[in-house]
């Protein structure tokens, strides 16, 4: 179920568009200000922000910059704003965002296009039948990684969150997203089985600096799969990487 973070300062607007989104299936967190939105999203996972323009506390430009800049190059962004002149369209999408909306919303409209948006994204993830990092292969089809050639034995919960792990390498996923994308359950108290569950994985996969990659948690973020220096200067696994550095907290203020 993707998730997907909705900037909108507009109550009946809000509840307007995250009532559509979640009648189509998605996961929806809504926020009035684009501060809220950034210190969330700080910490959580999302897979597409739909963005106002102008909201109090960090405008849809504020958090647009801030998402390409710390938190990645590759998740999708979607305008969806009342501004609807050329130089607003020109601007948004010169500054990183994929696709750009303007008010009033329709409905078959609106999810068409986050469809197209998400669709792009897996695109990217499974043009292929397997993902090659290193000495790893994951074959999506068969449902397998191989270290060094040999098999790894893995459960199919196992292969879900490594496969979606592969397919994120360095970029940060939160508990809640590993939650919700792999046990299909919203985040709640129970978040200790995700850390049970990358434990295993590291320890199968042999997830360490040794064989390229290592597989590390991020304190009050989750957890990150990454090349290890060495295993990036050889040339091996390259692999869009974006930008998943959220060493800074969010600005404080927009």
């Amino acid at each position: 179920m993707p998730r997907i973070a909705i900037l909108e300062d507009d109550p009946a607007q809000a509840e307007l568009v995250a009532g559509w989104l979640r009648d189509a299936g998605h996961a929806c967190v809504v926020f009035p200000s684009g501060r809220l939105l950034m210190r969330n999203a700080f910490h959580e996972s999302y897979d597409l922000f739909v963005l106002d323009w102008r909201t109090p506390n960090g405008s849809g430009e504020d958090v647009l910059k801030w998402i390409r800049q710390d938190v990645s190059k590759a998740i999708p962004v979607l305008f969806a704003t009342a501004m609807n002149r050329e130089q607003d369209i020109v601007q948004a999408l010169d500054l990183g965002a994929d696709d750009y909306l303007v008010k009033p919303l329709r409905r078959a409209e609106l999810l068409a296009r986050v469809r197209t948006l998400l669709r792009r994204t897996a695109a990217k993830d499974d043009a292929g039948a397997s993902i090659n990092i290193g000495p790893y292969v994951a074959d999506v089809r068969q449902r397998e990684i191989t270290l060094h050639g040999e098999k790894i034995d893995l459960t199919p919960l196992e292969f879900s969150l490594a496969l979606l792990l592969f397919q994120n390498i360095g970029r940060i996923l939160s508990r809640g997203y590993l939650l919700q994308a792999v046990w299909g359950q919203q985040e709640d108290l129970y978040t200790r089985r995700v850390d049970t569950h990358v434990s295993q994985i590291r320890r199968k996969l042999r997830l360490h600096p040794e064989n390229g990659l290592k597989l590390g948690a991020v304190y009050h973020h989750g957890y990150r799969l990454e090349l290890t220096a060495d295993h990036e200067t050889s040339g091996h696994g390259s692999r869009d990487l974006g930008s998943a550095s959220r060493e800074q907290e969010p600005p404080a203020s927009g």
